[in-house]
């Protein structure tokens, strides 16, 4: 089966697998509780191991960035002011609200999971430097998670955050994967949140909500919370060294292609934005791949001629996965498998793409700069 083409095509094929739109805080809830490979996960990890780093061999670097979030510039940040426009929920076209309520619902998880990872770093940890920097950074995300999260109120939902604490699958991964893929979506969210705030900054006219206002001094936390996981790979260079670039490597196809696979089961998000996800999806990679050479010796080559199609035929068979799952019986176990099978083979098609290689330099530190 082929992707859907337009807004059109996506529509007819969103009736067939997508969800009803969240329209209670339970229903809200149990979207975020989903468990796929392209929903927000909880994560846990080896916390004795990481309380064990040492960061003397970054301490200026450190102690600057934590005189930084000490300082807490967006400590006012996160309230609604007179800027905050009245949105007309009720007037919203209703294919569009609801992939801008999945958006919200997304984003609130995704913001919260990195809380909850974060808290429980500083509950367990007795190393002043590590426990210092979690209690900031979960300060951070319980801002952008509450922030979101009242602005879903105004639709008259809300996530219940405490219940997906207590009730929400956990994923567990070795400290140098959450630190690779907390890495990448601290600096992806970064380059999502500049590239829609500067697109909406030059054309307003596309800006129908007013949390875009907010994505400009937002994203500079979570640049920030990257430069963080960027030291912390810094203390040990065998993170970034030898067979662990395959690893690198790995983390940046599967968050890369995931963010492109979910953007492109929202077209009528996008459209509303003024935004094709095609052209969305290479400039938030092009500022990712350009951030992440301060810490990772490699970058993905997006510029490749397997790059795009391999992102195209991953985008294919997610939807030929979701339509077998949405049919059921034996034709649609049939058919999710082969979407699963088609899936793999474009994965591959992307990860054997030769990366490109580079120095890293000997500070990590950077401004954010888009």
């Amino acid at each position: 089966m082929n992707a859907p083409t337009s807004v059109e095509d996506a529509r007819a094929a969103d009736k067939v697998v997508g969800e009803e739109v969240a329209e209670t805080s339970e229903q809200a809830t149990a979207v975020a509780m989903q468990d796929t490979l392209l929903t927000p996960r909880f994560y846990t990890t080896d916390f004795d191991e990481m309380d064990r780093i040492n960061v003397e061999g970054v301490r200026a670097d450190w102690d600057d960035l934590i005189a930084r979030m000490v300082a807490d510039p967006n400590k006012n940040h996160f309230r609604k002011t007179e800027d905050w426009d009245e949105v007309d929920w009720e007037g919203m076209e209703p294919a569009l609200r609801k992939e801008f309520i999945d958006f919200l619902i997304s984003s609130c998880t995704a913001e919260f999971s990195g809380c909850v990872l974060y808290k429980e770093m500083k509950r367990r940890g007795s190393n002043p430097d590590i426990v210092q920097l979690f209690q900031l950074m979960a300060r951070d995300e319980a801002r952008h998670a509450g922030f979101i999260n009242d602005a879903l109120r105004e639709a008259g939902i809300a996530v219940n955050l405490g219940f997906l604490t207590q009730k929400k699958k956990y994923t567990y991964f070795r400290p140098k994967f959450i630190y690779y893929a907390t890495y990448l979506s601290e600096k992806i969210g970064y380059a999502r949140y500049i590239t829609i705030f500067r697109h909406l900054e030059a054309n307003p006219q596309h800006r129908f909500h007013p949390i875009f206002k907010w994505f400009e001094e937002w994203c500079n936390d979570e640049f920030g919370h990257g430069e963080a996981f960027a030291l912390l790979m810094k203390t040990d260079p065998k993170l970034t060294s030898g067979v662990n670039v395959l690893w690198i490597k790995f983390f940046l196809t599967a968050v890369y292609s995931t963010m492109y696979v979910r953007d492109h089961q929202r077209p009528l998000f996008h459209k509303a934005l003024g935004v094709d996800p095609d052209w969305y999806g290479q400039e938030v990679f092009r500022k990712t791949s350009a951030i992440s050479t301060q810490v990772f010796p490699i970058t993905l080559d997006i510029d490749h001629p397997r790059w795009m199609k391999g992102l195209k035929r991953l985008q294919k068979a997610s939807l030929k996965v979701a339509m077998g799952k949405q049919r059921g019986g034996v034709i649609g176990t049939a058919q999710r498998l082969v979407g699963m099978g088609q899936a793999a083979v474009g994965f591959v098609s992307i990860y054997t793409i030769p990366a490109i290689r580079h120095e890293v330099p000997a500070s990590s530190r950077m401004e954010p700069a888009y």
